[in-house]
């Protein structure tokens, strides 16, 4: 997970996220990773159009988002 994160910095690279918020609800988030620490990861979320807060341990699924997968495969 972690090299992806980075990458997401490096390259401003879209995430897909399914997080699961302290109240137990499930989210899934387009962002985009401005820092990276052991416990928690800053990131733009492109749903809030805001710089959010998420607690490593409670991201249960991340992935390159879909549509820039395609592009940067090409």
């Amino acid at each position: 997970m972690d090299g992806l994160l980075y990458r997401s910095i490096e390259e401003h690279m879209p995430l897909e996220m399914i997080y699961l918020s302290e109240n137990q609800q499930l989210s899934q988030r387009k962002l985009i990773v401005k820092e990276v620490n052991e416990e928690y990861i800053r990131a733009y979320c492109l749903l809030r159009k805001q710089v959010r807060t998420f607690r490593r341990e409670n991201i249960l699924s991340i992935m390159p988002d879909a549509r820039s997968k395609q592009r940067y495969l090409h």
